[in-house]
């Protein structure tokens, strides 16, 4: 398993607080964690996703890529928050109780900070249940009816697959760019691409 996580053996932590004190020691040198999370029903149960993910918000870092273990566990990604990287609002929401909470750490208050400066903390992007077609989407396919009718069609993933790339342009004129862009892949009938930020 190690030669996939790029030589790093996954830990295990039992407790909320070994993983905290983890983070504590090695935030600002490590480049990732690879955890072994428990799944429900496991004889020996560890910290949950969710608490782990918290924890490492209070420390800047962010969760990412889950993959499969055995039949108990699966592992999960914790790394620290790229610079630039765009919030979710679900990750605005988590930081927002874990400062009400009084746990935020300065390195997670220190990326907060940055991303309300630049913009990023207020131009969250919405959890997919929660997306809306955006107004300006709504009009390119009231103008464009082969467009319409493939937006229509899609899952609720391919619909915030194309809410999200609209969303996330970094400015204006990118957004209008992508508006056009999203409107030709629809009206052709292209495959569209699984849901990205950026």
């Amino acid at each position: 398993m190690s030669d996939s996580l790029a030589g790093m053996e996954p830990m295990t932590f039992h407790a909320l607080a070994d993983w905290e004190a983890w983070l504590a020691d090695h935030h600002g040198t490590a480049g990732e964690a690879w955890l072994a999370i428990a799944k429900k029903g496991a004889a020996t149960p560890t910290i949950s996703a969710a608490e782990a993910g918290d924890v490492a918000i209070c420390f800047g870092w962010i969760d990412s890529q889950r993959r499969g273990l055995d039949d108990s566990h699966f592992l999960q990604r914790y790394s620290p928050r790229r610079a630039g990287a765009r919030w979710s609002q679900v990750n605005v929401d988590r930081a927002e109780a874990l400062i009400a909470a009084g746990r935020m750490r300065p390195a997670g208050l220190a990326q907060i900070e940055t991303a309300k400066g630049d913009g990023r903390w207020a131009a969250a992007y919405p959890a997919q249940r929660d997306a809306k077609t955006p107004e300006d989407l709504e009009a390119a396919l009231a103008d464009n009816p082969a467009a319409a009718a493939r937006f229509a069609t899609l899952d609720k993933t391919g619909r915030y697959s194309v809410i999200l790339k609209l969303t996330s342009a970094p400015s204006a004129a990118a957004r209008a760019k992508r508006l056009a862009a999203l409107t030709d892949l629809l009206a052709s009938g292209a495959p569209i691409p699984p849901p990205q930020v950026g």
